[in-house]
């Protein structure tokens, strides 16, 4: 019998996503909020999310304001993470730093895109990446 193409990608994707397993604690980790309570906190931790994700981005800074940084990419293929950050005012005077990440693999981001959130996370709240 002969194999549609389409069969073996999905089987191929399938066989990625259930090696690539999140565990829970990153999980819980990389969707928390991310809430600065006041100016002086929100301002220290927007210049950490610059920093983070100009260190960690292997795509060239595309726009950087008050308010949102996004790297170019993904490219064509490329399972190399693209990311957009976003700096939301809550109505309480807090704001919400936003993540997002996402590539143009069909066999995967490369780093994760839940660890690279988790650890995004900490460094922007702690100026320190994860102890291991």
């Amino acid at each position: 019998m002969k194999t549609m193409p389409w069969v073996a990608a999905c089987v191929l994707a399938a066989g990625c996503s259930t090696t690539d397993r999140v565990t829970p604690d990153t999980m819980q980790a990389a969707t928390a909020p991310l809430i600065c309570a006041h100016a002086d906190e929100c301002a220290r931790w927007w210049a950490r999310a610059q920093q983070w994700v100009s260190r960690h981005s292997e795509y060239p800074v595309q726009t950087a304001s008050d308010s949102l940084i996004v790297t170019t990419g993904p490219e064509g293929g490329s399972g190399k993470l693209a990311y957009q950050i976003t700096r939301t005012a809550n109505a309480d005077g807090s704001e919400t730093i936003g993540f997002a990440a996402h590539c143009d693999s069909m066999t995967g981001c490369r780093p994760d895109p839940w660890q690279a959130a988790a650890e995004f996370k900490q460094f922007v709240r702690a100026g320190a990446a994860p102890a291991n």
